[in-house]
């Protein structure tokens, strides 16, 4: 008997197969029992009457939550159950009697969930939001090979700070001062140098003391960087990456999205191209709405979340102070107070879901940035090299997997986008 999963089903009418999987729920009335089954790709509804199998009646009765088992039966139509089929059952195999399970079918707090996130994630909204994470993975590699970029990872232990020392987490590299990676962008700019157009994938870590819906300890990026690609070509590429991944997303995960409860019909007024506003223009937009805004301030949250209230789909906010960016930032040619970046923030509050810019390509100014910012040029050695030897104009940017995912699936907090989320003051499990 071949053994399907269960969103495959569909496709096997009046056919008897097998199915392997655990209990999720199951309600009986004494003479006919419904167990719904779960195996990671959806739900199926199995009905047993008592009258046809007594003795198969009497082993269901005694399976309770979460127990695994392989079920056979024959696949019929039914537009009531899940994924629009059912199971008749015909055998029930036992493979593991499960205690009683804490996570029951009702409401539960969100700290009594963390605690058993292992757990939590066996859910159908949790699952499905896994899902989606696993196709906007996937559809970031596959816009991006379209492109011709290459995969180079990046290394997590590093010898220095790439976005400000004040969120590094430390380590002890065999009596090296070391710390975990804040993004791959600087290893992403040498390896740009040698094969053209690449891009890491990875987690990444900020030591920020945030708790709020948008943070977390540790996070993963998809980060892409291109040799001779200007801050133009850097914006085409970062709008054509999110519109493939939304499409991919409506067209590969419906059922997921109908679990979530999600308006898909915001996901589909998106279009090209992107609206754009520098920042002085962000700026005026603030204050026209009455809020106190001093320009040269970085945006928080309520900030970008009014920017974008304009918008059905993500905007870009380009041109920031230099002050407030990086050290690696190019300035713009033609105004030296603000730099050639931009933010990408996701409509309907859910902020920044990438940052990047064009990076400096001079060796004398790239140095002079690194002195203002107080960052110590031996470490930064090699990175110098590569304007030493080569360089070209090279932009990149960041794409957060988790403020993605939640904006995609109008989730309120990030922490349910990533398998085992690590926040502020949770490190279990």
């Amino acid at each position: 008997m071949e053994w399907v999963l269960i969103k495959n089903l569909k496709n096997y009418p009046e056919r008897e197969v097998e199915v392997k999987g655990w209990l999720y729920n199951k309600r009986s009335s004494g003479k006919i029992v419904f167990m719904i089954i779960r195996d990671g790709t959806g739900l199926l509804q199995c009905v047993l009457m008592k009258k046809d199998r007594p003795d198969l009646f009497e082993q269901a009765e005694k399976i309770n939550q979460e127990s695994s088992v392989i079920v056979r039966g024959t696949v019929r139509e039914e537009p009531r159950s899940p994924g629009g089929v059912e199971m008749q059952l015909t055998d029930i195999e036992i493979v593991n009697i499960a205690d009683n399970y804490p996570i029951s079918l009702k409401e539960h707090g969100v700290d009594f969930l963390a605690d058993r996130r292992h757990l939590w994630i066996r859910t159908p909204k949790q699952s499905a939001l896994l899902r989606v994470r696993s196709t906007v993975e996937q559809a970031c590699r596959d816009f991006l090979h379209q492109q011709d970029f290459v995969l180079a990872d990046a290394p997590i232990i590093t010898p220095a700070a790439c976005e400000g020392t004040t969120t590094l987490f430390e380590i002890d590299y065999h009596g090296e001062k070391a710390f975990l990676s804040q993004s791959g962008q600087l290893y992403n700019e040498a390896a740009a140098m040698a094969l053209g157009r690449i891009y890491c994938f990875g987690p990444t870590f900020r030591a920020e003391k945030s708790k709020t819906r948008r943070h977390l300890m540790e996070f993963w990026m998809m980060e892409a960087e291109a040799a001779y690609f200007d801050f133009e070509d850097n914006l085409k590429l970062q709008e054509g990456l999110i519109y493939f991944i939304i499409r991919t997303v409506l067209d590969k995960n419906k059922e997921d999205l109908k679990v979530l409860n999600r308006d898909i019909e915001k996901l589909e007024a998106v279009s090209l191209p992107f609206p754009r506003l520098s920042y002085t223009e962000a700026v005026e937009v603030l204050r026209n709405k009455g809020r106190e805004f001093e320009w040269g301030n970085d945006f928080g949250a309520p900030d970008e979340t009014e920017i974008s209230t304009n918008f059905n789909s993500p905007v870009f906010v380009h041109r920031y102070p230099t002050k407030i960016k990086a050290f690696y930032m190019k300035p713009d040619p033609s105004d030296g107070k603000v730099v050639l970046g931009a933010d990408l923030l996701a409509p309907e509050g859910y902020g920044e879901i990438i940052g990047g810019g064009q990076r400096i390509d001079d060796l004398t100014l790239l140095e002079s940035r690194i002195r203002e910012h107080n960052l110590p040029e031996e470490a930064f050695a090699w990175y110098l090299d590569l304007r030493r030897y080569g360089s070209v104009p090279h932009s990149g940017f960041g794409l957060g997997i988790e403020r993605t995912v939640a904006w995609l699936c109008g989730i309120e907090h990030v922490r349910e986008t990533i398998p085992f989320p690590r926040t502020l003051y949770r490190l279990y499990p």
